[in-house]
């Protein structure tokens, strides 16, 4: 049976702990900080780990990155 594709998207955005989980960095940075609090771009600095559903689809996107 061929190798399956690794979704090239996916490969860019997430990465797999030692553990298994997925991190991701924080959505919603990439313009327009003047409008968001500073709460926000202080909580939304660096990455944080994708919850068990969205992190089930993910893996399904990275099948060798497990």
């Amino acid at each position: 049976m061929p190798k399956m594709k690794t979704k090239a998207g996916a490969k860019k955005r997430f990465k797999f702990t030692a553990s298994g989980k997925v991190k991701v960095a924080a959505a919603g940075k990439r313009h327009g900080m003047i409008k968001r609090t500073t709460k926000f771009i202080r909580s939304a600095r660096g990455t944080m780990v994708l919850s068990d559903q969205d992190a089930k689809i993910v893996k399904k996107y990275m099948p060798y990155q497990r």
